[in-house]
């Protein structure tokens, strides 16, 4: 139980009081950070905009329910994955409705999440954009638990005690999770960050 109501749990408790300016606010917060995690793990942008949609329609309609019993952005974000599980389980179940989310090479992708390229020349920006695909490939890759508590760590700035209450495990689980999941980019990624035309970016070092 948090002892703290943070900002956006009060713009909720606010909600709750039937404040639509505040559902807007909270809307207009998060309506990026949960289109890109949603995005990233389902990777269908069609579907991730009607579900990004559902996530904020459930959550007004759960507003006279609501009680701070955690961070927003962390109920939230459990909203949020539920959905996504939903959506793949779905999806085994009848793989022949995922066949039209398939996209042609060299398809705009306008949702993914791309390094600033600015001032770089055209070969760089090239490179940068190369390498991104391939980190985005490989994370989407990666077993569904390892690549939502990464997403949630490096994405959307999520404590490991918010994440392990998303996924619904334990905080050392969690920090195995995520470190697992930076291993396996490493070993992935490695044939191309050691070739001395890639350029790899400061924040990406990390993984």
């Amino acid at each position: 139980m948090v002892t703290d109501v943070d900002s956006d749990s009060a713009l909720m408790l606010r909600v709750k009081q039937g404040d639509r300016s505040a559902f807007e606010a909270l809307v207009e917060k998060y309506k990026q950070p949960v289109l890109n995690f949603i995005y990233r793990t389902i990777d269908d942008p069609n579907e991730a905009e009607d579900l990004a949609q559902t996530v904020f329609l459930q959550v007004y309609r759960a507003a006279d329910r609501y009680r701070v019993s955690a961070k927003f952005s962390t109920w939230l974000f459990t909203i949020a994955r539920n959905l996504c599980l939903n959506e793949i389980r779905r999806r085994a179940r009848h793989p022949a409705d995922s066949l039209d989310a398939v996209r042609a090479d060299g398809e705009d992708e306008p949702l993914r999440q791309y390094e600033d390229v600015r001032g770089f020349s055209a070969a760089e920006t090239a490179l940068h954009r190369e390498l991104a695909r391939k980190i985005e490939e490989a994370i989407t890759e990666l077993p569904e638990a390892q690549r939502t508590a990464l997403l949630l760590y490096r994405e959307e700035e999520l404590c490991y005690e918010d994440i392990c209450q998303v996924l619904g495990c334990s905080l050392s689980a969690t920090k195995s999770l995520i470190h697992r999941a930076r291993e396996t980019l490493k070993a992935k990624l490695k044939p191309y960050l050691r070739t001395g035309a890639w350029r790899f970016p400061q924040e990406r070092e990390q993984l």
